[in-house]
């Protein structure tokens, strides 16, 4: 029996301003506040600098070597999108690049990310198209293997589910599933103000194993200091 392959058109989404403010938090600190989880690795690269966003995914499940599904993924999209393709088996082909970013960006999806590869990387700074993938390759696809759009998909060890929120920056690809959007908010938010207190004091001139009371830590571990 052949396995049954979809295109889902409508998915529940995370709520826009919750997505919003956790892009504007970052990965490292979201990460963090949410129990470390979520992190793709560090496989998963920037094609470009200084870009941090967040948005709704939309999963692509695709046969390597094959862009087909992100074709039929694109008319599924919506504003404020980040699309997710995923190879069904390991694949460095270069699915993704300058043409299919021009029809993702008149969507207004935000980012790509990807455990296969991309082309047209310096067309894609140019464009302001942001792009987080495992390779970079000019190696084609074709278009002629069946896969599905919207279902969930396991990118780096983590589940994304369509409507999750995908956090992404320079620190990498950071996954908060669609029901707990508000919760890791929360979090975030809170560890974001601590740090703020703690950067503070640093720079004030204080010291971390005093901050957060490593010095019994160090004694405990046996770490002498001499001379």
């Amino acid at each position: 029996m052949n396995a049954r392959h979809v295109v889902v058109r409508t998915i529940e989404r995370a709520d826009r301003s919750t997505v919003e403010a956790l892009g504007e938090l970052g990965t490292a600190t979201v990460h963090e506040a949410i129990g470390r989880r979520g992190f793709t690795g560090p496989q998963l690269r920037p094609i470009q600098q200084d870009r941090r966003l967040a948005g709704t995914a939309v999963t692509v499940s695709s046969h390597p070597g094959d862009n087909l599904m992100i074709h039929a993924a694109i008319e599924v999209c919506q504003e404020g999108d980040v699309l997710v393709v995923v190879s069904t088996a390991p694949s460095t082909h270069g699915v993704f690049g300058e043409l299919l970013a021009s029809s993702l960006m008149a969507r207004g999806v935000r980012a790509l990310v990807t455990d296969a590869g991309v082309r047209d990387t310096a067309e894609l700074r140019a464009m302001g198209f942001a792009v987080w993938s495992q390779h970079v390759s000019c190696q084609g696809t074709v278009k002629a293997s069946p896969g599905s759009v919207n279902v969930p998909v396991v990118l780096g060890g983590v589940v994304v589910s369509p409507g999750d929120v995908v956090c992404a920056d320079d620190d990498g690809v950071v996954v908060v599933t669609r029901d707990e959007a508000t919760w890791a908010l929360d979090r975030s938010r809170e560890r974001a103000a601590k740090e703020d207190g703690t950067r503070g004091r640093l720079a004030a001139g204080e010291l971390g194993v005093d901050i957060y009371g490593l010095r019994a830590t160090l004694e405990a571990l046996g770490v002498e200091y001499v001379g």
